[in-house]
């Protein structure tokens, strides 16, 4: 018997953000800024520590931390430098770019520069007889829904419920003085392709509208 790859991977689908499991239940990944905590002050320190834990009181749901750290790929930078030298006219400076082009390349070989980003997993996993619900209802109803209204609307309601946890998480986040913001699907895809395939080299996720 033949065995494909994918059939190791829990996903069925990504839709509209939201990570659908071969179990059913939803998957939303938010993309978070950090706290560098060493630097700061005692108290507030403390009081990142006090925050956090009123964070994790306050959720009666589970979430996953997660850190992924990729070396940084240097070569887009790499690759625009050597377009301003080939542009660039006054002789001084082209001196001067080679000379830092050099130098990027010496200190990048030497020097593992890592890029690390943070982010949190929000799951959620809708009970077992809703899926039931909407039947039921056709059926007292009068009305006959098909297979795919149903499983639209049982999406969009389980989208709802996952929202709501998104959107606590994010509160308690913020209260830290944490940055997030949800991934939509093209980056959650080349998240999870970047996590099954870690020996291709991707642009690494926009993290800009995080750290304004």
């Amino acid at each position: 018997m033949a065995v494909n790859s994918q059939d190791f991977v829990p996903i069925k689908e990504i839709r509209e953000g939201v990570v659908v499991m071969k179990d059913g239940s939803l998957r939303s990944v938010i993309m978070t800024s950090s706290v560098n905590f060493a630097l700061k002050g005692a108290d507030e320190q403390e009081a990142i520590i006090m925050q956090f834990q009123n964070f994790l009181n306050s959720i009666n749901f589970s979430i996953q931390i997660f850190m992924e750290s990729r070396r940084l790929d240097i070569r887009p930078y790499i690759t625009l430098l050597e377009s301003v030298l080939k542009d660039q006219r006054n002789d001084l400076l082209r001196i001067q770019t080679r000379e830092y082009i050099n130098f990027i390349k010496t200190f990048t070989d030497q020097v593992n520069i890592m890029n690390k980003s943070f982010f949190v997993v929000v799951s959620y996993e809708p009970s077992m007889v809703q899926g039931k619900a909407g039947v039921v209802a056709g059926y007292f109803s009068g009305k006959k829904q098909s297979k795919n209204t149903q499983d639209k609307d049982n999406f969009e309601e389980n989208r709802t419920q996952l929202e709501e946890r998104m959107q606590v998480v994010i509160q308690g986040l913020t209260r830290m003085g944490v940055r997030s913001i949800p991934l939509g699907t093209e980056e959650v895809i080349e998240l999870y392709y970047k996590l099954f395939n870690p020996g291709e080299t991707e642009k690494p996720i926009n993290i800009n509208e995080v750290t304004k």
